[in-house]
């Protein structure tokens, strides 16, 4: 089932965030941004980082694609 990350970038643009601030923020690397940017599976352990410091929920941050 493919993901989506279209929430968290809507979110970042919202609240005037860039990735950079983002990936210090939460404590993720280049690569779990890099791999996002790509639609791609990254680790529950990066979205909770990601929530944590966005302080929001996981399904705020991204979502599942039904083919």
């Amino acid at each position: 089932m493919p993901v989506s990350y279209d929430r968290l970038w809507k979110m970042l643009i919202d609240k005037k965030i860039n990735r950079t601030e983002l990936k210090n923020t939460a404590g993720i690397s280049f690569n779990v941004l890099a791999k996002m940017g790509r639609d791609e599976f990254v680790s529950m352990e990066s979205l909770y980082k990601i929530c944590v410091a966005m302080n929001c929920d996981i399904n705020d941050i991204m979502e599942f694609i039904k083919v």
